[in-house]
Formats: C-alpha cells, sequence, structure tokens
C-alpha cells in the first residue's frame, strides 16, 4: 500500500509543531517515513511524553522510607509490612470518555488494571473521580450514564471492588468532562515486575489479545483540545473487553510464577510503539520488531495502523528464551495470544519490519528520554478578591440546597452501580469517606480516598493544592488510618497558555509542599493537558488519590453515631466563607480565596485522631458544606437526630482547614479533652446527637425529610 507524502498539513494533523519537525529531520538526517512520523507523534506528544509537565514534576517530593517504587514505571510501590506491598496508580481517560463515554470510561478502568497487574500485584481496589458539566446542560445526562456504566460494567465483569471515588458537576466540564480511574493490588514486596529491558537477543513477545484498528491515533487525540470536529475522532477511542481482561491477568500472574518474564509493560497509550520504547530505553538497549508476526484480527493491517493501535488488553514482555515452551502452555491454557514478535539489540535502534520491508528505523533512545522538554511561559495567578458580606440564611434551607445538589447528595445512585462486594474483603462501601479493604488473610487493612476542591484550586493553586492533599490525609485518618504515599492525575487545560501553565506550577508547588509536610509522597501518577473545548478550559483539577494503612493490631473507626452521643471538633473553628459550597450552591457565587491550610496543625490533628481511636465511635473530616454537611452525613448514615449549638451561617457553613467531627459518649468526650490539651489540639464541644430531626441553632426539620432530599435528589435529576 502506497504511503501518504509527509506534508505540512499531514506533520500538522499530527500535532507536531514545526520547531519539533525540524527536530525529527536533524535525528534521522532525512524526512520520516509515514510510520515514522506516526512514532513521533505518540511518542512525543503530550500524553506520553509530559513534555511541558517534566520539569515541573522533578520538583514534588517521591521518595520514603516506605517507598519500594516511585515514578516512572507503571504503578508506584509502597511497602506495607510482613513482607507485603500496595501497588497503585490513577490515570485519566478524559477525551475518549467525552467522544466515547461507555468504551472510553470502561478501558479507563482496564488500563489502571493493567497497571497494577504488570507489576505483579492482584488488583484489590478500585476507585474513580467523575467531573461533568452542569445538570442541565444537554450532554451532561447522556455522559453520566455512559461513563458510569462503562465503570461499572469493566469493573464489575473483571471481579475487582469499587472502594470509593467522587462525583462533581460545574459548567466549566461542559465540553471536556474528567475521568480520573485508579486501582491499587496487592503483590509480594519482594517479587515486584519492572518494565526495563535486559540482554541482547532475547526474545520480545506480545501477550494477550489480537490488535485491531480502534484506538489509532489515540494518545494524539488526548493531547489536542476539542474543537467542532469532536465527531470525528470516535474511531479514535479503544473497545474494552473486561472478560479478556480477567484470563490476561491471570494469566500473567501465573506467568510470572515460572521465571519467563524478564521485563513486561502494559501496552496502553500508543499501544505497541510506547510498550516497545519505554522498555528498550530504561534497558539502554534497541529493539527489533517484525509486524507480520503480530497477532490480527483485521485484514491488511499497516505497520502504522498496528504500531499506533491501542486495542486492549495486550501486554509486551522480555522473555527468558529457556523458558518459552512453559510461558506459551500458560498463554495457550488460558486461550490468549502469545507471539514473539521481535528481539532486543545491542544498537540504539528502534527497527521496525513489516513483510520484509523496512518501515522504520530510528535512534530509540531519542523516541522516549530524549523527548522535547518545555519551560513553558508562566503566569502567577491573580490574587482573589475580598469576598464580599454573604448573607445570612435559615441554616436549614441553607442544608437542604446543599443535599439537594447533585454535588453534594447522596450518590447512591452511582455506586450501587457498581460491586463494591466482590472478593468478599471490603469493609466500608463508598458512599462514607474513606473506602477499606481488608489485606486478605491478615488483620491489616488499606484505606483508599480520591480528592480535590477545583474552586479553590482556581482562586488559589497553591493553597487548593496543598488542600487536595490535606483533604485526603483527613479521609484515611477519620477511619484510623496511617498515610502512606499518593498518586496524582493533574488534569488541566491548554500548557501553552501562560494563565494555565501558571495554575500547573503553583499547585505543584503546594502539593509537594503538602505531601512533604505529611509524609505522603507522590509514587505515581498521570498529567492530562489540553482539556479544553472552543478555547474554553476546564476547572484545574489536580486529582490526589491516597492509600493508608491500619495495622494488624488496630481497629478502624468505622462505627456510628448514637442517641446521646457528644458532638466533638477537633481544629480551629473559623468561618471562611470564600469558595464554599454554600456560596456557590445557595447565591450562584464563586468569590473569595481559597481556605488557608496549615501543615503543621493537619499533621498535629491528625496524629491526635490515630492515637486516640479508642475513644472516637465515628469521626470524618470538615471539608465542603463545613460543620453542618458533615453533622448531617453523620446523623443521616446513624439513622439519629443531630443539633448543633450554634446559628452563625459562617460557623455553620465555613470551610475552615484541618479539622474533624467526632461522635463519641459523654465519658470518651472527657477523655478526648484531656488528651487534646496535653496534645496541644484544639477541641470544642458543638453539639450532640438525639432524637429524629436535625437542629441548627433555632432551625430544625425531621431528620427522615432531610434523609429523602439527600437520598433521593441524584436519581431524579439523572435516574
Amino acid at each position: 500500500m502506497q504511503e501518504p507524502a509527509i506534508t505540512e498539513e499531514l506533520i500538522e494533523a499530527h500535532g507536531i509543531k514545526p520547531d519539533e519537525y525540524a527536530r525529527i529531520l536533524q535525528i534521522l538526517n532525512r524526512e520520516p517515513t509515514f510510520t515514522e512520523l506516526g512514532i513521533f507523534s505518540a511518542m512525543w506528544n503530550e500524553h506520553c511524553s509530559y513534555k511541558s509537565s517534566k520539569i515541573h514534576l522533578k520538583t514534588l517530593p517521591t521518595s520514603g522510607p516506605q517507598v519500594i517504587c516511585g515514578p516512572g514505571e507503571n504503578a508506584g510501590v509502597v511497602d506495607i509490612g510482613d513482607g507485603q506491598a500496595v501497588v497503585f496508580k490513577m490515570e485519566s481517560h478524559n477525551h475518549p470518555s467525552y467522544i466515547e463515554p461507555y468504551q472510553g470510561a470502561a478501558t479507563g478502568v482496564g488500563g489502571i488494571l493493567r497497571d497494577v497487574f504488570t507489576m505483579g500485584a492482584r488488583p484489590i481496589a478500585a476507585m474513580n473521580s467523575l467531573s461533568f458539566g452542569e445538570k442541565d446542560h444537554p450532554k451532561t445526562r447522556r455522559l453520566v450514564h455512559g461513563v458510569v456504566e462503562g465503570v461499572g460494567g469493566y469493573g464489575n465483569c473483571f471481579g475487582v471492588p469499587t472502594a470509593g471515588g467522587e462525583v462533581r458537576f460545574h459548567s466549566a466540564y461542559n465540553g471536556n468532562c474528567l475521568v480520573n480511574a485508579f486501582a491499587a493490588g496487592l503483590a509480594d514486596a519482594d517479587k515486584i515486575f519492572y518494565s526495563a529491558a535486559s540482554g541482547i537477543g532475547m526474545p520480545v513477545v506480545y501477550l494477550g489479545a489480537k490488535t485491531g484498528r480502534d484506538g489509532v491515533g489515540g494518545a494524539t487525540m488526548a493531547s489536542a483540545e476539542f474543537d467542532e470536529t469532536i465527531e470525528e475522532k470516535r474511531p479514535t477511542v479503544q473497545v474494552g473487553d473486561p472478560f479478556t481482561e480477567k484470563r490476561l491477568m491471570e494469566a500473567t500472574l501465573e506467568l510470572m510464577q515460572t521465571g519467563a518474564v524478564i521485563s513486561i509493560q502494559d501496552m496502553g497509550a500508543a499501544g505497541l510503539t510506547c510498550s516497545a520504547v519505554e522498555m528498550g530505553d530504561k534497558g539502554g538497549l534497541g529493539v527489533r520488531l517484525d509486524l507480520e508476526k503480530v497477532p490480527q484480527r483485521e485484514k491488511n493491517m499497516t505497520a502504522y495502523e498496528m504500531m499506533l493501535s491501542e486495542s486492549q488488553e495486550r501486554m509486551l514482555m522480555v522473555l527468558d528464551p529457556s523458558k518459552e515452551a512453559e510461558a506459551k502452555a500458560v498463554f495457550d491454557k488460558w486461550d490468549l495470544d502469545f507471539a514473539i514478535v521481535g528481539e532486543t539489540i545491542e544498537e540504539d535502534r528502534f527497527l521496525i519490519v513489516h513483510n520484509g520491508e523496512v518501515k522504520a528505523d530510528m535512534p530509540l533512545s531519542r523516541l522516549s528520554s530524549s523527548a522535547p522538554e518545555y519551560d513553558r511561559p508562566w503566569e502567577p495567578s491573580e490574587p482573589a478578591a475580598e469576598l464580599a458580606d454573604v448573607p445570612q440564611i435559615d441554616p436549614i434551607d441553607g442544608l437542604k440546597a446543599l443535599i439537594a445538589s447533585p454535588n453534594y447528595c447522596s450518590r447512591e445512585w452511582v455506586y450501587e452501580q457498581y460491586d463494591s462486594q466482590v472478593m468478599a474483603d471490603t469493609m466500608r462501601i463508598p458512599g462514607f469517606g474513606s473506602g477499606v479493604i481488608r489485606v486478605h488473610g491478615t488483620d491489616k487493612k488499606l484505606a483508599f480516598t480520591s480528592d480535590v476542591t477545583p474552586r479553590y484550586v482556581k482562586a488559589n493553586p497553591v493553597e487548593g493544592g496543598k488542600q487536595a492533599v490535606a483533604e485526603a490525609y483527613r479521609n484515611l485518618t477519620a477511619v484510623g488510618a496511617l498515610p502512606l504515599a499518593t498518586t496524582d492525575n493533574l488534569n488541566f487545560g491548554n500548557p501553552e497558555k501562560p494563565e494555565i501553565m501558571g495554575q500547573f506550577v503553583e499547585a505543584l508547588r503546594g502539593i509537594g509542599a503538602a505531601c512533604s509536610a505529611l509524609d505522603m509522597p507522590i509514587v505515581s501518577g498521570n498529567v492530562s493537558l489540553y482539556n479544553e473545548t472552543d478555547g474554553q478550559g476546564i476547572l484545574p483539577t489536580p486529582t490526589i488519590g491516597a492509600v493508608g494503612l491500619i495495622a494488624a493490631d488496630e481497629e478502624p473507626i468505622l462505627g456510628y453515631a448514637r442517641d446521646g452521643h457528644v458532638l466533638l471538633m477537633v481544629g480551629q473553628t473559623g468561618s471562611h466563607l470564600g469558595q464554599s459550597a454554600l456560596l456557590a450552591e445557595v447565591f450562584n457565587r464563586e468569590d473569595g480565596d481559597a481556605p488557608a491550610v496549615d501543615l503543621a496543625e493537619e499533621k498535629r490533628n491528625g496524629e491526635f485522631i490515630r492515637a486516640n481511636r479508642e475513644w472516637i465511635k465515628c469521626c470524618t473530616d470538615l471539608s465542603d458544606g463545613g460543620l453542618a454537611l458533615a453533622a448531617f452525613e453523620m446523623a443521616e448514615a446513624s439513622g439519629v437526630g443531630v443539633q448543633l449549638d450554634g446559628a452563625d451561617t459562617a460557623a455553620l457553613f465555613g470551610e475552615d482547614q484541618g479539622r474533624y467531627l467526632i461522635a463519641c459518649s459523654f465519658d470518651a468526650a472527657e477523655a478526648l479533652m484531656i488528651a487534646a490539651g496535653q496534645a496541644g489540639v484544639t477541641i470544642e464541644t458543638v453539639g450532640r446527637f438525639h432524637g429524629d430531626s436535625v437542629k441548627l441553632g433555632g432551625s430544625e426539620a425531621p431528620l427522615s425529610e432531610l434523609s429523602e432530599i439527600f437520598r433521593s435528589s441524584f436519581g431524579a435529576v439523572f435516574g
């Protein structure tokens, strides 16, 4: 088949800028072939190369005594004692999910699960962080249904529990939804599998499902803004098969027991291209591929299509040749393809041959570690304007507005479509802060959370970045878990705009400071830029996924409030209403500064909660909606009324940071007061649980009435 001529239009269609094409000509000392142009496009796009973000990502804290493997591999690896490790990562599938919601979300789940079991870990938990446009926008309902069904459809069939997540709605996501998928798995700490190839002349083996034309150009599409041609991009979305993925996982984990695996890499973004290049580059080797040996499910596929296909459920490995028969037998048993498609070579070459014809011959190292790296111009964010006066509001009316909003009502409609109990180790289902999963066969527990408040990040990227990490820390602490480490999913608009790049740079400063102060290093992550449609960018959304450990001799804090329990608040009582949920939902305002985050206080208060868990029956952190929403949610989950002492709008709905709400007996409250005094921690009584109504100062409503609003509002809009 005649390959197209390399024209300016073709180069632009591949997302390659003129200066980058000049660099390609310099590297090759000739014009690239069509396949080579596609390979450069795949490896040098934003999604794969991180060319706009690398320079800033290097500033993040990524190490600690608990870290076995930090960023750079398929997933991060953290020690949890007893020779065990938790392996986890979060990654975006934003653009595909907007174009084709079901498959975009489903393959996002599939990709993140592969990242985990490629490292030798069996997945034990999944989460997702979803951001949609306004509830009344014409596309939102279809997107919500498609994404939720895609997440559930893939995860439920694969058989991994969904432990938690978050859902938000804002006009900034009208043209660009966000689908961030998280997965975690368990592995033996001394049996982690890495992607760096080693040994010359070693077989490169293709594993899993056959290659088709789905997803060709997907990574390049994910590195561009949307415009009116969005519907034309539908063929770049992959199609997933969770049952094939389940077989692939079982076969891969069984294969790893044979000793046949020298290195292994998931075929994710940019498929065969990215997996082969990354394995070769990390091992300092070249790779030759013979494409006629690649298992194909469509006829007459070209070298370009095979190299850029993002068909799902595929892996690439470097094999110990002495174990070939044993390894092939495993994949034959699971009815999956096992094909030797190339070999490692000594020269720094990426040599692609198809039916005896050389389709690409380029320096491999220049594709990955030598990809372009930009220090883009950036502008500091403008200081937020002073918050104008916020009128007093009847507290019950304010609470009703929050719990009727799809941002703060119950998400039962969503998480009831996910299987959160499969594997029978779930200790807490979604809907109550951090999810908690028992480490099978032990008394240890792992807690998982996902957090960010995009309004805060837009108003003040540094404090907003800090707050995302601090809230993750509090959510883990509230169930009694020691925060171990984080993964980040950095969703932003167009980095070529200095104001957007400024949001990114400053948010990373805040994230880095909080991760350092709270001993939560970042061990993996993903950057998703160009989340814009027709020049309209999303809210900056640096999602933080975090994992915490509850030791074998410690009990999680998973109880409920009871009639007669005292309500205590740990942390400084404040009145910060800037960028608050109340302001947004009741007054349709997004003004004022984000709340300040005192990292020393965050750590001190968190340590106090964990050290005094024996006195605490039930605990939650205070975040969106402040004291009023947190107290209501605790009462609603427990089925008992609550009375808060104050009636001031700012005190009830303010979103000052570093705070926890505790339910406990009167005697336990006394013990906690004494312990707080000794620890230098602020604590006060703010109310009590009693009866069957919610009383906020002088305002009151039946708990049953509020519960009905809380539980029915999401389904009323999207059901």
